[in-house]
């Protein structure tokens, strides 16, 4: 800010939050294969194949399941990656993120 005087000031604390993180969800259907969805877990995701498998089976008997908790940057990322390689592939497999 200047001063009257036509210095600036010099502010020497600056406080910065952690970012905000966001939930990305898998969201079930009735036609994408479920190895497909463990390869996206995989892949996409960085799941090991036995988190993937456990991940894959939460959705498709939930309907729902969390692949991962991120900046907000990072998972929206990971969302349409996630929807070019089922568009991709002909499936329709959705993946969503919402706030923590």
């Amino acid at each position: 800010m200047p001063k009257e005087d036509g210095g600036l000031e010099i502010l020497d604390r600056v406080i910065i939050g952690k970012p905000k993180l966001w939930r990305v969800l898998l969201l079930n259907d009735d036609y994408t294969p479920m190895d497909f969805v463990v390869s996206v877990l995989e892949r996409i995701y960085r799941k090991n194949p036995s988190e993937a498998v456990q991940i894959m089976l939460k959705v498709h008997n939930e309907g729902r399941a969390l692949c991962g908790i991120y900046p907000k940057e990072i998972a929206e990322t990971r969302v349409a990656l996630t929807h070019e390689e089922a568009r991709k592939e002909g499936h329709p497999l959705k993946a969503v993120f919402e706030p923590e």
